[in-house]
């Protein structure tokens, strides 16, 4: 009986335990179960959407409109991922780089050749130029040649001169004569005397036949060609030696063509040349350039490229112009990289591109510098920088550079050193003063004064080469020297021609420098502003040193007065800090258009 009711108990908790047991599993994970698909069911409130101007990316609306800047359509903003991209990079969405006209393309090597079309004019071949001179001093009576043009053969009588002194020599021989037997050496001697005067031996012979002294005594031309110049007229005296005439042999001559300073690494002695002349339609001459100037003009900034050619009928007459090209090319090097000229952003010493790159967040761009060759047609020979096949932004540049400014990242305008040199007080007086007169040029080239700005960048130039680089010191000294090497240039490029557009392209190398000296030294002025015009050079953009706050486009004149920005303020005794970023932008920026 007792067993029976252990065993019953036994049973009974087993039967407890089990419940128990099957509670806690399968009720728990249905509870489990439950709070969790609970859990996903409840959905999370959506974030707000934010708004922004691909063109103008510090715009930032809780909801779609117009940019309150440009008026362009908003597009949503898209969230940075920052994971796997260079923290330097920039982000730019599909849509963004549509709105902003980015276009890309890739880097590829290519064979560094161009046609270089040339212009020039036939010369006279200085070699074949000789002056006929008089041989015997006297007065010109007679000119068998009385004008410039004319074909004289190589003997043929061009002058008669009575001479005096001819006469008297003529009367020394016949005394010699007489005495010929006795003293021979004496009868030699009266008849160099003549020879000395170019006479010829028949006619030493025929005045000793004829017994009577000559009065008049023809010259003879001594080489072939035509007189491109007359020196005298009838009746004048000469000396013995003295120039009648310039002839000229034009049975072969020159072609000289204007080689510019940009062209130089194109060409070289030995290139062909194809050419044709205004003044003989039709017809196409080949030729080989025989000789290349090693000094470049100073006044026209061209060397001269030289072209022997025979001249059978005398078709090339001097002075006609010519039109030349030649196919150039460069010595072949591994990696010749070429990069379109819309890819490429000036910052005076630098040439930046944006190079492109795609990950699974997105695309990206990040600022590069590169070192450029010759130009190329439309394009640019890369010596470093960049890799075969690396894809770059070819338009849009300016507005990826923009957002990158924006957003606190590297870009053209963004050098975070700071720059102010060491320099005694009375060199800052100094190059003051080039400031100065760097405003006259600026001044004459807002008031479309090509005359002005001449004489202003002549008087820059003298003022450059009295600045004492004696009072600097160490890297000071050395920047200074280079700085003023491309300061010196500038203003003599500038002062070389009337060309008004030429002169502001060479202003903006000047204004470079310029910046750079100020932003280096510093100046004697209170205040002087960093200006900006953006759509200079085809939108490249330039930048100048005003004296003033108001902006007045060099660049531009009349045309465009206003467009132009300040970006940045130097203030005297204050050291200047090369970052233009966003912030400094909008403080001290004042746009116009």
């Amino acid at each position: 009986m007792k067993t029976n009711k252990i065993t019953i108990f036994i049973a009974a908790a087993t039967l407890v335990v089990g419940l128990l047991a099957g509670w806690l599993i399968f009720g728990g994970s249905s509870s489990e179960k439950n709070h969790e698909g609970h859990d996903h069911a409840i959905e999370a409130p959506g974030e707000a959407e934010t708004w922004t101007c691909s063109m103008h990316p510090q715009i930032r609306q809780p909801e779609p409109g117009d940019c309150p800047i440009c008026g362009m359509d908003l597009i949503p903003l898209e969230d940075e991922q920052d994971e796997g991209i260079d923290p330097m990079a920039i982000s730019m969405s599909e849509t963004a780089m549509k709105l902003a006209s980015v276009r890309t393309a890739k880097a590829g090597t290519a064979e560094p050749a161009k046609t270089l079309w040339l212009n020039g004019k036939v010369e006279t071949d200085e070699r074949r130029i000789a002056s006929q001179s008089s041989h015997i001093p006297g007065r010109i009576e007679k000119l068998m040649v009385n004008f410039t043009g004319e074909f004289v053969q190589q003997g043929q009588k061009i002058a008669s001169v009575y001479s005096p002194n001819l006469v008297t020599a003529q009367e020394e021989l016949f005394e010699a004569e007489k005495i010929k037997d006795s003293q021979p050496q004496l009868f030699r001697a009266a008849k160099e005397k003549l020879k000395n005067w170019k006479l010829t031996e028949d006619q030493v012979e025929q005045i000793l036949q004829s017994g009577i002294p000559q009065e008049k005594f023809d010259i003879l031309a001594d080489i072939s060609g035509y007189v491109i110049s007359r020196k005298v007229n009838l009746g004048d005296y000469v000396n013995r030696g003295q120039t009648i005439y310039e002839v000229a042999d034009l049975s072969r001559v020159w072609v000289l063509f204007d080689v510019y300073e940009q062209d130089m690494p194109w060409i070289k002695k030995g290139d062909k040349i194809s050419f044709t002349i205004q003044s003989v339609p039709g017809e196409t001459f080949e030729g080989t350039i025989s000789y290349l100037d090693p000094v470049i003009d100073s006044r026209t900034r061209v060397a001269k490229a030289r072209v022997e050619m025979a001249n059978s009928g005398l078709k090339l007459k001097p002075e006609m112009f010519a039109s030349g090209t030649v196919e150039a090319k460069l010595p072949a090097r591994a990696g010749n990289l070429t990069v379109p000229k819309t890819a490429v952003m000036w910052t005076g010493k630098r040439s930046l591109v944006y190079v492109k790159s795609a990950t699974e967040n997105g695309v990206n761009f990040i600022m590069r510098e590169v070192t450029l060759g010759p130009a190329l047609g439309d394009n640019y020979l890369v010596e470093s920088g960049l890799e075969d096949g690396e894809e770059i932004a070819v338009s849009g540049t300016f507005s990826i550079d923009a957002a990158a400014q924006l957003a606190g990242k590297p870009s053209m305008m963004m050098r975070p050193e700071t720059k102010t040199m060491e320099a005694p007080q009375a060199f800052r007086e100094q190059i003051t003063r080039v400031a100065n007169a760097y405003f006259e040029v600026k001044n004459a080239l807002v008031n479309d004064d090509a005359e002005k700005a001449r004489e202003a960048a002549g008087k820059t130039t003298d003022i450059l080469k009295k600045v004492d680089m004696g009072l600097l010191e160490g890297d000071a000294h050395h920047h200074w020297m280079a700085l003023q090497k491309h300061l010196k240039e500038a203003t003599e490029m500038i002062s070389a021609t009337d060309d008004i557009e030429k002169q502001r392209e060479h202003f903006n190398i000047l204004s470079e420098n310029i910046l750079e000296m100020t932003e280096s030294f510093g100046l004697e002025i209170e205040k002087v502003y960093r200006q900006f015009c953006p759509m200079a050079f085809d939108d490249k953009g330039a930048f100048w040193l005003s004296e003033s706050d108001e902006v007045l486009n060099p660049y531009f004149g009349d045309m465009m007065l206003r467009c132009g920005e300040v970006k940045e303020t130097y203030r005297k005794g204050q050291p200047v800090y090369k970052n233009e970023g966003a912030e400094n932008m909008q403080t001290t920026g004042a746009h116009n258009h």
